[in-house]
């Protein structure tokens, strides 16, 4: 038997054979694939052609514009094939126009790596483009900082995470991303050995899957060819040389049965067109996996698709061929009556041949065809109107499964559950079974769900007091597997325990699973939070820190935002249950405290006189610092250093002892934690934005930087620094086990305006995750 296993995907590190790979590349690849190779006018060209083809409006300066913009700004870049660089953003627009696109997703495509890899600032493609095109490029280019490495689980789980919040905020980020990918691995032979299955292995793991989700099987086909080739070319092929010695004899077949059928629809009055195709070589190496057979055992390889004008005539066609063949019994599917998850329609049914060889005909309506090869992207129309054109809105409504994610992510605390509900839900999508409740709602399952499954994707509620099923009007256990067509009847009771921790190991969905832990968080919430408790105060005793210094208020909401939690002992029993570490609970209050105390008030700087100065005749006074004191102009002034105000920054004024005014950020730490009799020696200064002094032509600023613990990340960041002529004066860095960096950066400025800048730059290096400033 030449059955295939999925293990034997190769490990060693030696390159594919150059000949073998091209032959394969030219197998895998689509027919269209050639339109992105040309010089770069070459595929411009290629592009306005095709746009003008589908657009309601034949005017395609703006993508020309934006075509020179990236050009300049690619300009010094090469791509490892030596191409220059253009030639990739050129090519993920094409994709994006031969899947219909809108203009603003083909803009963005062309622009999807200016902000990453050149000098040109997110609010410069916003200036010239507009917001919206602004949001896609900045959500495509976060998309592209994701590392997918098995070996950093909780970098990989939180990048995925803002991945789905990326696609709920605009689906087509998502899907310039994967045209953005399918150009990658088309190109990918001229990687590294190690990079090209690094690459492989991310996109069969998630890309392929989100691509399937998403309906688009023209990059989602692709896409898994070329993760194939790269995983296990021998494998992928083996395949190739097993269909190629059937075609012949096969190919035959089918051709006959194509002449027959369109000759029985010409009869019958259907219009229709029909043709034979070969099905798609993962498809066949994922069946034969999945199912162990060999090749001679998968009905489908060859198969004839039949379409039409209309949903009747898809019903009617099928009646006439039904008359022609032997149906096999049990292989027939209406996805016309319950679509899948993706939107994709068809009916298949499997018949006997004259020589008893079983295969598979397809019978679909033109617009269920273009669905069935665009997905998503085939429902982003026009509507011409007075104002112009709106994209529908409604279509992002039919993908369930995405804000399904969103939910039970938020649920999950725990990277290592989120990762294997995510990768399980994605990947188990393509086998779904679909049941009714007793009002005749459908609800759509992974293959192998149970009544508990239906239970949870009714409400929370019906699982949790879930007793018992009935399933077509009889009894069964809760282990019995849920069948396409069965009418599923869930028996409560208020008296109800709950869920057992058995179910865990029944049900097959992710929501359900979610739902379940949840349960058991909840009832065992006391337990959890003591046992937190002693956790996060035990690794306090270890970093010889006092919970009486480190766990107040001011701190506590910190790490609440930090981790995403509603309050302290939600926190704490998150903790004591594993789905989050005490070390980075830990490891952020010091953090904070260290902070906080990085610069303290001295008892010896607050004057005993204070309210004789506050009670005299306010007037304005200027100072050496650029600040304007209310009411006081004999009191020298100065910015303190423990918050470093700048210039355009909400400011007050602290009187201290012998030392004038202090002038501290209203968001310092040390103003937010002054007593009541402290507060009283507060006083309103302000800029005098438009007189600063010519002998301090900088003010002091410092920030921090969470990131990523990569090789080169301190000359990324140092080099934004040296481009705009700012003198860093000082630069600390400290690096978690997990590899991730906390830095701490000192320098001179001009202003919040200029600061601002800098931090947008630096959240752009690739790895780092937050820039924030140091609150004293």
């Amino acid at each position: 038997m030449d059955t295939l296993q999925t293990d034997k995907m190769r490990a060693e590190d030696d390159s594919i054979d150059p000949v073998l790979l091209e032959r394969l590349l030219k197998t895998a690849m689509a027919e269209d694939a050639y339109r992105t190779t040309g010089t770069p006018e070459e595929l411009f060209e290629r592009l306005s052609a095709t746009i003008q083809e589908y657009h309601p409006s034949k005017d395609v300066s703006q993508v020309r514009k934006a075509y020179e913009i990236a050009a300049e700004a690619h300009k010094e870049q090469k791509r490892k094939s030596g191409e220059p660089y253009i030639i990739h953003p050129l090519a993920v627009a094409i994709i994006l126009a031969d899947l219909e696109m809108d203009k603003e997703s083909i803009i963005a495509g062309i622009l999807h790596d200016v902000v990453e890899d050149t000098t040109l600032s997110l609010a410069e493609v916003g200036k010239e483009f507009g917001e919206e095109i602004a949001l896609l490029v900045d959500g495509v280019t976060k998309l592209t900082r994701l590392s997918f490495s098995e070996d950093k689980m909780d970098v990989q789980a939180e990048n995925l995470r803002k991945m789905f919040v990326a696609m709920a905020k605009d689906i087509r980020v998502i899907i310039i991303k994967l045209a953005d990918r399918l150009h990658n691995m088309r190109t990918l032979q001229f990687m590294t050995p190690e990079k090209q299955k690094e690459k492989a292995k991310e996109t069969m793991d998630i890309f392929c899957p989100i691509a399937q989700r998403l309906g688009i099987s023209k990059i989602k086909d692709e896409l898994d060819s070329l993760s194939l080739i790269y995983l296990d070319p021998e494998a992928y092929a083996h395949m190739v040389d097993k269909v190629n010695l059937t075609s012949s004899t096969k190919g035959e077949m089918i051709k006959g049965i194509v002449d027959d059928v369109r000759a029985h629809m010409q009869r019958a009055g259907i219009k229709a067109e029909v043709y034979g195709r070969v099905k798609h070589y993962f498809s066949i190496y994922r069946k034969m996996v999945t199912r162990q057979k060999s090749l001679d055992e998968v009905y489908d390889i060859y198969g004839v698709r039949i379409i039409v004008d209309t949903v009747k005539d898809c019903y009617g066609a099928l009646g006439v061929i039904h008359e022609m063949y032997t149906p096999v019994p049990g292989r027939f599917k209406d996805y016309i009556a319950m679509p899948k998850a993706n939107m994709y329609q068809s009916l298949h049914t499997t018949l006997l041949g004259e020589n008893g060889q079983p295969f598979e005909i397809q019978i679909r309506t033109w617009e269920m065809h273009r669905t069935a090869e665009y997905g998503i992207a085939a429902h982003w129309k026009y509507k011409e109107n007075q104002s112009g054109r709106d994209i529908e809105e409604d279509e992002a409504k039919k993908f369930a499964w995405l804000r399904q994610i969103l939910e039970w992510q938020q649920d999950m605390s725990d990277n290592g559950e989120f990762l294997v509900s995510l990768k399980a839900d994605l990947n188990m999508f393509s086998d779904y079974v679909y049941c009714f409740t007793p009002q005749g709602d459908v609800k759509s399952l992974p293959k192998g769900s149970t009544p508990i499954d239906f239970a949870y994707s009714i409400h929370t509620a019906v699982g949790n007091r879930m007793i018992g099923a009935r399933v077509n009007e009889r009894m069964v256990p809760i282990t019995y597997e849920l069948q396409n067509g069965d009418r599923v009847d869930i028996i409560t009771s208020q008296n109800s325990k709950g869920p057992s921790m058995d179910w865990l190991k029944i049900v097959k969905s992710a929501q359900a699973r979610t739902k379940i832990n949840q349960w058991f968080r909840s009832q065992n919430k006391e337990e959890n939070t003591a046992r937190g408790k002693e956790l996060v105060e035990r690794a306090l005793e270890a970093k010889n820190l006092s919970p009486c210094d480190v766990v107040k208020p001011e701190y506590i909401q910190t790490v609440l935002r930090k981790f995403g939690f509603r309050d302290w002992d939600s926190m704490l029993a998150a903790v004591g249950h594993g789905g989050l570490k005490e070390g980075q609970v830990v490891n952020k209050l010091a953090e904070e405290y260290e902070k906080a105390h990085r610069r303290k008030l001295s008892d010896e700087e607050v004057l005993s006189n204070v309210q004789s100065g506050a009670d005299a005749k306010p007037r304005r006074h200027r100072n050496a610092s650029g600040v304007i004191v209310s009411g006081m102009p004999e009191l020298a002034c100065r910015l303190s250093r423990c918050c470093a105000p700048l210039p355009g920054d909400e400011i007050i004024g602290f009187i201290t002892r012998g030392r004038g005014v202090t002038v501290h950020r209203t968001d310092c730490v040390n103003v937010l934690n002054l007593s009541e009799s402290e507060r009283s020696r507060l006083i309103e200064v302000e800029w005098e934005v438009d007189d600063v002094p010519a002998d301090q032509p900088s003010f002091n600023a410092e920030i921090i930087l969470y990131a990523e613990n990569r090789v080169g990340i301190l000359a990324d960041i140092s080099q934004i620094f040296s481009e705009r002529g700012i003198n860093i004066t000082s630069l600390n860095s400290r690096t978690s086990r997990k590899g991730l960096a906390t830095i701490s950066i000192a320098f001179g400025i001009s202003g919040r305006p200029e600061l601002n800048k800098i931090v947008e730059k630096l959240r752009q290096v690739r790895g780092v995750s937050e820039v924030e400033r140091t609150r004293g």
